[in-house]
């Protein structure tokens, strides 16, 4: 496996980029959504984050705060698949920083299991976690503030939805269906001036792969073109640039950041190493 990258995908904003802006990221203390939220700081912007666990809550806020930003910073539980706490949690975003620019979705969840294991019960608490509590965010943070302010970002963290995805029958169509809603709704709020997209990690060697086994991990990164997994500031850097001024003309669009995994077959050998 070849080495982690070093840190150049952290260097490449402007310092300022984000100043004024006021973003959401769902799953904010924990992976990739924590090190999306140390980068909205670290360029200006101010960040409200969510779990349902109020731990990780806890452990993300203890990351970001110190004497220079704590007003730039706010914290909550929140379960995403319930209307009423996101209700709450808007509430609480709106009470404080009066708006919201920037809605990173990127809180989910999911277990391992051969389809005929998985009840239809498990199979709607997965889709109602990664699809439906997508949407209710989204529609939650669209109708009390983007929609009225005329303006809005929106970044949807998907998964592995190019090819069968054995185990995961049920994350894989939960999180095809927010790939088509980022389509239609890029469409339909496009009115608005509400940009919508969609980033699409491959194997990231974050705390989401802390319940797979090392050796998972290491056969899915060496079936990577690249021959090693990303990194979480990687993917939050590529759902920066979506928010970004740099894309302010992309909408409806899935951005694939998979070192070439859902391009790669088994006819082309890619050697570990030159």
């Amino acid at each position: 496996m070849k080495p982690t990258p070093n840190s150049q995908s952290q260097q490449i904003f402007a310092p300022s980029i984000f100043a004024g802006d006021v973003f959401i990221v769902t799953g904010g203390g924990t992976g990739i959504g924590l090190a999306t939220s140390k980068e909205v700081l670290r360029l200006g912007g101010s960040v409200a984050i969510c779990h349902r666990n109020e731990d990780n809550v806890k452990e993300g806020l203890a990351v970001l705060s110190d004497d220079t930003n704590d007003h730039r910073i706010l914290g909550m539980s929140c379960d995403i698949r319930d209307a009423d706490q996101v209700d709450r949690f808007v509430d609480a975003v709106l009470d404080k920083f009066s708006k919201i620019d920037v809605l990173v979705n990127n809180a989910g969840g999911q277990f391992t299991s051969p389809a005929e294991m998985i009840s239809p019960k498990g199979f709607n608490a997965v889709v109602r976690n990664n699809l439906i509590g997508t949407y209710t965010m989204t529609w939650t943070v669209a109708t009390r503030a983007m929609i009225k302010d005329a303006q809005g970002r929106i970044v949807n963290v998907l998964a592995n939805i190019y090819r069968g995805f054995p185990l995961m029958s049920h994350t894989g169509a939960a999180r095809a269906g927010v790939e088509n809603l980022t389509m239609s709704l890029a469409i339909e709020w496009a009115q608005y001036n509400i940009r919508i997209n969609s980033v699409a990690p491959g194997v990231i060697a974050s705390s989401g792969m802390k319940n797979y086994p090392p050796e998972m991990l290491n056969i899915a990164a060496g079936n990577t073109p690249m021959k090693r997994p990303g990194t979480p500031e990687e993917v939050a850097a590529s759902i920066l640039f979506l928010a970004s001024p740099g894309a302010q003309f992309i909408t409806g669009t899935t951005l694939r950041m998979d070192g070439g995994k859902s391009l790669w077959g088994d006819t082309w050998p890619i050697p570990d190493s030159i």
